[in-house]
């Protein structure tokens, strides 16, 4: 490795570790965005950390997975239910780098859907890098920017989940945290729960899923009829999900 990669890693131990230095300044390198040094926090979440940096004058956003602190029994309870992973050992840093290429392949499949994701451009190892939601500064979470027209936001984010359902595949996480509201437009996000209809527990996932955003609507006075959202969502509508 370059001497300056090198020295880079060194000076920034304080507030990454080797490996993932290693893999800030490989991506940097192959270009997937600017001098590392110019990343800043942008949220910390159970598992992950979440960075903006800069690509030429454009913006993207680094997720990076904490190897240490994450709960990878959590992880693998998700992913050993998944067929597509099923032979999955249980070993740390195999759980964690297959849940960071699961959450890549998650949102190249939603996208493919049409479904509202930030575009995932490229992974490796421990750090996920995709596109920038937001203007000026990143999009806010919808439960830190509750919808103007309540109504009109659920009808499109249930369109979404409808969408995702469609393709096969269940959020497993979804809520107010994994919402962001831009310009009254629900863009859905963290995808590495995300499974497939296959799933032993994509129903319970599903209904979890409904019942999250049944109770975040409640706080805005729009009161969502859970059966009928189910029937919805699932393509077996029987009259409105809303009362």
């Amino acid at each position: 490795m370059a001497t300056k990669g090198k020295e880079w890693m060194k000076t920034r131990s304080d507030v990454f570790d080797f490996f993932t230095a290693r893999n800030l300044f490989k991506l940097s390198s192959d270009g997937h965005f600017n001098d590392p040094d110019s990343i800043s926090p942008v949220k910390i979440g159970k598992e992950s950390n979440v960075f903006l940096a800069k690509k030429g004058d454009d913006k993207v956003i680094l997720k990076i997975y904490r190897l240490e602190t994450c709960d990878f029994n959590r992880m693998y309870d998700y992913i050993r239910f998944d067929p597509r992973y099923y032979n999955l050992k249980r070993n740390r840093r195999h759980v964690i780098l297959t849940w960071v290429q699961k959450e890549f392949r998650n949102l190249h499949l939603a996208r493919d859907a049409g479904v509202r994701v930030p575009t995932p451009y490229v992974y490796l190892n421990n750090i996920l890098v995709m596109e920038f939601i937001g203007d000026e500064l990143p999009a806010r979470q919808l439960k830190d920017l509750y919808p103007k027209n309540p109504e009109a936001f659920a009808k499109k984010l249930i369109y979404e989940v409808k969408k995702l359902y469609k393709a096969g595949l269940i959020h497993g996480d979804l809520s107010s945290f994994n919402i962001l509201n831009f310009n009254e437009e629900p863009v859905l996000i963290d995808f590495s729960q995300t499974t497939t209809l296959e799933n032993t527990n994509a129903k319970d996932y599903l209904k979890r899923d409904i019942q999250n955003v049944v109770a975040f609507f409640k706080k805005c006075d729009l009161f969502l009829n859970e059966e009928k959202l189910w029937k919805e969502i699932t393509g077996k509508k029987s009259g409105r999900a809303y009362l």
